[in-house]
């Protein structure tokens, strides 16, 4: 290997953070925009966001300088799996975890790939948000898991929505093989050979 070389692959690095709820999955404010962005989290200069999260949405968000991996990671002709948890208004029946998983919904003029759905019984114990999420006294919810192999423009929401079942609250919790665990909201940390092998997995 020679040192120009060398040097590259100890250059490159790849990051989990914990994106908490109202964050940006960039640096840069927008014009006019209450949220706030990632340059409030001391990450490292010169990553950028492989893929991203939705300001109101939370979880694992992954982070690298290392050019190629938004494609590796992003097209859906890899099948790279997403899991998400999805907190919904009432409980969906099987039929519309079923027709999740068959892939039957139009978003729009695109219609989704076939995922996997299931209802998490018991729920997730994780913190509440801040702020907290919208709550109906006489509207039960619960929490879903959906895996998905692509993810277009807010599409666990419009996945829900399309079945009667408004989200409430959606966490990304594993990408590939890679758990986001028990790291804390707005906290990172740089993933080991073993961790990136598991993200690519």
């Amino acid at each position: 290997m020679s040192l120009v070389t060398a040097l590259v692959v100890t250059s490159a690095v790849l990051l989990v953070f914990h994106k908490p709820y109202g964050v940006l999955s960039q640096f840069t404010p927008e014009p006019g925009s209450h949220w706030r962005t990632l340059a409030e989290f001391d990450l490292p200069a010169n990553v950028y966001p492989l893929g991203r999260l939705d300001a109101d949405s939370e979880g694992l968000l992954l982070l690298s300088d290392e050019p190629g991996l938004n494609t590796r990671l992003l097209d859906p002709q890899h099948a790279h799996q997403r899991e998400y948890w999805a907190q919904v208004e009432r409980v969906p029946p099987a039929e519309a975890l079923a027709q999740l998983e068959r892939g039957d919904i139009a978003l729009g003029d695109y219609r989704m790939r076939p995922c996997r759905a299931r209802l998490l019984d018991p729920p997730p114990d994780i913190p509440p948000r801040d702020p907290p999420i919208r709550f109906r006294k006489n509207v039960p919810d619960c929490w879903l898991s959906l895996e998905l192999v692509e993810g277009k423009n807010r599409q666990v929401r419009r996945m829900t929505a399309a079945i009667g079942h408004p989200t409430l609250r959606l966490i990304r919790v594993r990408i590939g093989d890679f758990p986001l665990g028990d790291l804390a909201a707005g906290k990172w940390r740089e993933l080991s050979a073993k961790q990136r092998a598991s993200v690519f997995a």
